[in-house]
């Protein structure tokens, strides 16, 4: 691991002598490379360093234990035991740190939320997901853009498909595919009787046409006029977009905007993304047929988390994880959830690399 790191820093420290080079700015294709390549050893030469100091003051401290005078001895010892725990905590975040990762991680999202189980009282629960992961993006200084949404008479959602972009929009939000559950008593349940209903939540990294090639011929583009809740028509051109891509049999509509054009590049969005998600299936499942069980699988089929009303919990099931603390979660306080989940999935990451 050691060698590694210093690897790493001699790369950091040639990376610095480069972009401090007056004639780099003449280049900035090459000069955004470097900095993007600069930005992303940072984090890891930073601990790095911590940790190479930390092993100073510990050789140090170990000096002084040879010290004739006890009170220096006693504080030697005491400051070898706090040294000692940086140590240890520095090395556990350097694994975690030179963890491959994820390529998808910068990417910005297609956030689909479907109703499942439940009628009415999943439309509606689907809505609430959506405010929370609106307020989570806006909580984190992303941008959250509506691209297609068939809702309810009472405010709920059949379906809304949504683009999340920001800083790592991917990496934080990639364990919320799966089935959403809740627990709760419906404001049309005259008995109080608590309910359960279902929601799918799909997170697709957003595919970039150098990700995904789609031929012109391979799909079919059909347009209609935009119709609201009731099939009422709420436009008076044809400027709703349905994307049929033929090898697949995937089809996509948008009708959220007034252009054609404007609705025929959001659909397209959505529909590389969902290419880009069946590729990555395809390559899992060549790769590894038990990893779909894992965290982060992605597999929508999977009930992933539980929201109970009536004792105002949430529990993800895939790491027996239950927080007292629904009000706030779905008012966007997510890192709660997502943080102890990233964990699990690091900490399976380091075993695997130790089995290998």
């Amino acid at each position: 691991m050691l060698a590694k790191l210093e690897s790493l820093e001699r790369k950091f420290l040639d990376l610095e002598k480069e972009l401090s080079s007056p004639e780099i700015f003449q280049n900035q294709e090459k000069y955004k490379k470097l900095s993007k390549a600069h930005a992303e050893l940072q984090e890891i030469v930073q601990t790095y360093r911590e940790y190479k100091t930390v092993l100073d003051q510990l050789q140090e401290s170990q000096e002084l234990l040879k010290d004739g005078d006890p009170e220096i001895k006693k504080l030697a010892e005491e400051e070898i035991k706090n040294l000692k725990t940086s140590k240890s905590d520095l090395e556990q975040r350097l694994k975690i740190l030179l963890i491959p990762k994820d390529p998808l991680d910068e990417k910005n999202i297609i956030l689909e939320i479907r109703a499942g189980t439940g009628g009415e009282e999943a439309a509606l629960f689907a809505a609430d997901l959506f405010r929370m992961y609106s307020r989570y993006a806006e909580n984190k200084g992303w941008k959250v853009e509506i691209m297609e949404a068939h809702e309810t008479g009472t405010g709920g959602f059949k379906e809304v498909i949504a683009n999340i972009s920001g800083k790592q929009v991917y990496s934080r939000l990639k364990f919320e595919s799966g089935v959403h559950r809740v627990q709760r008593v419906p404001a049309t349940e005259s008995q109080g009787r608590i309910h359960t209903s279902a929601v799918t939540v799909a997170i697709l990294p957003e595919a970039e046409e150098v990700d995904v090639h789609i031929e012109p011929n391979e799909l079919r583009i059909d347009v209609f006029r935009s119709s609201g809740p009731g099939g009422q028509s709420v436009n008076t051109t044809d400027s709703a977009v349905r994307i049929t891509h033929l090898p697949t049999g995937l089809v996509v509509t948008c009708q959220d905007e007034k252009s054609q054009h404007k609705n025929k590049a959001k659909a397209l969005k959505v529909l590389r993304a969902r290419l880009l998600q069946l590729k990555q299936e395809e390559q899992k499942k060549e790769l590894d047929q038990s990893r779909r069980a894992q965290v982060g699988s992605g597999d929508r089929s999977e009930r992933i988390r539980t929201y109970n009303f009536p004792q105002g919990r949430v529990t993800d099931h895939r790491i027996n994880l239950t927080i007292y603390n629904l009000d706030a979660v779905l008012e966007g306080e997510l890192d709660q959830v997502i943080d102890p989940l990233i964990q699990h999935f690091q900490t399976e990451a380091l075993q695997k690399e130790a089995s290998l």
